[in-house]
């Protein structure tokens, strides 16, 4: 028995996996408030990558991915037409979970990193979003529908990539900066760090931030969520109010 043992121990240890590199991720704001003054934040993500055994290999050939994602909601996506002269809404698509933000920056063209596959399983790049549409249809109007969604919010600013933003110093130190807009929407956010090497993710991780009003905002917000009817009531009210006030001061002048 026991020369079965000693025999089998080395075929055990050569088929053993080997360790893997480990992604150690931050976020420079885990928290970032929105007043009435806000005009967007510069969100820097940094890290390190501890190899096994603290050796850095001697080809460096590793890359990294970042990916900022806020909640995702549903949406409904219009398509317009021109119908004597006059452009009126003609299709739509609901979509149920479309991501409110998503910015990734890499080290690299992100398809130069990944096969389309893998980008399509992590959804790492604007055309491998999984938007997941309500309903079906044919597949032409899918993708003309999600090439307009992803179209509006880049010009929005709440999609879109970044090649090349992110710095690797020594193949063990990384940084990156995204930035924030003044649109931005408000609830969890998601900043995930990917490492790749060679068409491969060896590590993934994650962390988390919170994107939220304070201050007046942060009331009127509440009170909209939380008591919409009298909400409705006072918007209303103030409307009447200030166009009376404001018709009274142009009979005095």
């Amino acid at each position: 028995m026991r020369r079965y043992v000693w025999l089998a121990a080395p075929v055990l240890m050569a088929q053993a996996p080997a360790p893997k590199p480990v992604l150690v991720p931050d976020v420079s704001q885990r928290q970032i408030d929105i007043k009435y003054s806000f005009t967007g934040a510069d969100l820097l993500l940094f890290g390190a990558i501890l190899y096994p055994g603290g050796r850095v290999p001697a080809e460096r050939d590793a890359d990294i991915v970042v990916v900022v994602k806020g909640p995702v909601q549903p949406i409904l996506v219009r398509e317009k037409q021109k119908i004597a002269g006059i452009w009126v809404n003609a299709a739509s698509m609901r979509y149920l979970s479309a991501p409110s933000f998503y910015a990734i920056a890499s080290s690299k063209p992100i398809a130069s990193l990944l096969d389309e596959r893998s980008r399509a399983i992590y959804e790492l790049g604007l055309d491998s979003l999984q938007l997941s549409p309500a309903s079906g249809g044919e597949s032409e109007a899918r993708d003309r529908f999600a090439r307009g969604l992803v179209d509006l919010r880049q010009r929005a600013g709440l999609y879109y990539e970044a090649p090349g933003a992110v710095e690797i110093t020594d193949g063990v130190l990384y940084r990156a900066r995204i930035a924030i807009p003044a649109r931005v929407p408000v609830g969890r956010f998601t900043a995930e760090t990917f490492l790749l090497r060679r068409g491969r993710v060896l590590a993934v991780a994650v962390r988390d931030l919170d994107i939220r009003k304070t201050g007046f905002e942060r009331f009127v917000a509440r009170q909209a969520e939380r008591r919409s009817f009298g909400y409705g009531l006072t918007a209303v009210a103030l409307s009447v109010l200030l166009g009376w006030a404001a018709g009274w001061i142009a009979r005095r002048a």
